[in-house]
């Protein structure tokens, strides 16, 4: 037996020699012994325990950053000058602390990257990260200095659950049918069918794996405290812990009554945290948002919706592209015989339908009055729009100059960015600014801006990036139009 935790029970014996067995035969659960035999081996470093600590930080350039954060951060400001060293950070923080934060973020990127045999195995690792979360959203709260060690424990509170699942699924499962025939929960029934509780055969595993006495205190099943009770570090971080799995437990099925749950626990566990209730809400409601996208099968994660939105939205890409690919062939069959108005319609229509556009305009320069006006619109309530769509065509220091004048295609990501504000001018404010997104194709003749295409999304189409190959047709398009305006004299009507 790999387990050296003796069992009350002979049947719990039993339990520990076969899930022993196993996992000689399968080898260690996804990245878990190697994440801590590294930590805690570069934290029991003696001598050079806060050199081989250091390395180990300065290894991972995430992990880098979160220690430095974390040194410069509130509860550290009474150390003085900021730290800018990891090899300062560990004199501020201490070993533990940074062993503990390294072994957090280890702990969530192997159970997030892990895949295993069985769904229910990699649920109940999905529900460990999620309690990682948690934890690290009420330790933020809370301004703990056990912060990271409760993250920890937090993702460990439920190994029991996880090693049986992993190593032992047609077990689980008989435990499952146990409990529903009994009307208990996993928990309740485990010491009939297995001789010992869940929460034991985390404990035997983490003996296993040499984990200090402070991560197996924190690792326990903690009852609310009494109000007004002392609560020593170690309870505060099993308390932290057990709400956080449980927590993850309401939210990864993301069931109508998980708030109401959630709500509850709060309620019964802040004073002991020290975090009041609406407050501890609050902190579990941003590790939600955080871990929507960090799970992958959650229903919190709503995968099936996620996958159908990317599916959809490759077809999509991939249907419009078509039309840019069509459009295109029917102006080459025209260049020798449209005019070039009818060229830049064909051109607006096809980069209309390819894209999706919300709204499309083409804009003429009228070198006579020395303006570009809007002449061709699709899109509903653009054509409203037209007599308010001119402006000067002399330059000023606007996207729309800027890129007549570099006589390139302009993506426009964020139209929204306080940032990008000056470079919109007031025309478009006035009549184009429900766009989140637009593209600008700017049209020359013998280099000289004619006019140019323009396309934008509003908000009721997703957030969209455009591929190289989209950049590749849209300059294909312009060329096709530059060809007709230049036959014709640069004449664009």
């Amino acid at each position: 037996m790999i387990l050296s935790y003796k069992a009350a029970t002979p049947l719990g014996n039993k339990t520990l020699s076969e899930l022993g067995d196993c996992t000689r035969r399968r080898g260690d659960m996804p990245g878990f012994a190697k994440a801590i035999n590294a930590i805690l081996g570069a934290m029991r470093g003696e001598d050079e325990q806060e050199f081989n600590i250091t390395r180990t930080v300065l290894s991972d350039p995430v992990l880098t950053q979160k220690v430095l954060r974390l040194a410069n951060s509130g509860m550290y400001s009474a150390f003085g000058q900021r730290v800018n060293t990891v090899s300062k950070a560990v004199l501020v923080l201490g070993t533990e602390a940074i062993g503990h934060l390294a072994l957090g973020l280890k702990l969530i990127e192997e159970l997030a990257a892990s895949s295993t045999d069985t769904s229910i195995a990699h649920i109940e690792m999905e529900k460990a990260v999620l309690a990682g979360i948690v934890a690290r959203q009420i330790a933020y709260t809370a301004d703990s200095r056990h912060g990271e060690e409760a993250v920890v424990c937090a993702m460990l509170h439920t190994l029991g659950r996880m090693m049986l699942t992993f190593y032992m699924p047609d077990r689980w499962h008989a435990l499952e049918r146990l409990a529903q025939q009994t009307q208990r929960t996993v928990e309740d029934a485990a010491p009939d069918l297995l001789g010992l509780s869940l929460e034991e055969i985390g404990h035997a595993a983490a003996l296993h794996w040499g984990l200090p006495q402070a991560l197996l205190n924190g690792m326990r099943t903690l009852a609310p405290a009494e109000p007004g009770a002392e609560i020593p570090p170690a309870d505060w971080v099993a308390g932290l812990s057990t709400l956080a799995a449980r927590s993850a437990e309401f939210l990864w099925h993301d069931d109508p009554g998980a708030a109401e749950k959630v709500q509850h626990l709060t309620d019964s566990y802040a004073a002991m945290l020290g975090v009041d209730a609406p407050a501890l809400v609050h902190a579990i409601e941003q590790a939600k948002a955080i871990a929507v996208n960090d799970l992958t099968i959650a229903p919190l994660s709503r995968p099936a919706e996620r996958r159908a939105k990317a599916l959809a939205k490759t077809r999509q890409r991939a249907a419009g592209n078509k039309i840019l690919l069509s459009g295109l062939a029917d102006m080459r069959d025209l260049l020798d015989s449209a005019s070039p108005g009818q060229m830049v319609q064909i051109a607006l229509e096809t980069i209309y339908q390819g894209l999706e556009f919300s709204r499309a305009v083409a804009f003429v320069r009228n070198r006579k009055d020395n303006q570009y006006a809007a002449k061709i619109c699709f899109g509903e309530g653009t054509p409203e729009l037209l007599p308010a769509m001119v402006f000067s065509d002399r330059y000023t220091a606007n996207v729309f100059h800027a890129a007549l004048t570099s006589d390139r295609v302009i993506f426009i990501e964020n139209a929204r960015d306080a940032k990008f504000a000056a470079k919109l001018p007031q025309w478009w404010r006035g009549s184009l600014a429900e766009a989140r997104s637009f593209v600008i194709l700017p049209l020359s003749a013998n280099g000289q801006p004619a006019g140019f295409l323009y396309g934008d999304w509003d908000d009721s189409f997703p957030p969209i990036s455009l591929s190289q190959n989209e950049f590749s047709l849209l300059n294909d398009m312009r060329a096709m139009v530059m060809r007709a305006v230049e036959r014709r004299h640069g004449v664009v009507a």
